[in-house]
């Protein structure tokens, strides 16, 4: 799974309805409303590197109410939450 971060600067008085829209798209997994110097997070996965362009450049920077964005794609996830279920692995509480 490819993990793309988009970081979303709004129109102010519509960041909901951007917000929904978002969340709305095909290959969007997750939204955040943010404080600091972008309006929302935009999560966005995919299995393959080529749909990147799909997602972010054919749906998410058409969504009305951008003003624009920044994407950053993962290399790698570390999660607390991963890493207790990985070591947690048959162990009974």
């Amino acid at each position: 799974m490819i993990t793309a971060i988009v970081m979303v600067h709004a129109v102010v008085d519509q960041i909901p309805e951007v917000a929904e829209r978002l969340a709305g798209l095909e290959g969007v997994s997750e939204v955040y409303s943010v404080a600091g110097d972008v309006d929302l997070v935009a999560l966005v996965r995919v299995r393959r590197h080529e749909e990147l362009h799909d997602v972010i450049a054919g749906r998410v920077n058409k969504v009305e109410g951008i003003r624009s964005t920044q994407t950053l794609i993962a290399f790698q996830a570390y999660s607390k939450h991963d890493l207790e279920a990985t070591f947690s692995l048959g162990l009974e509480p």
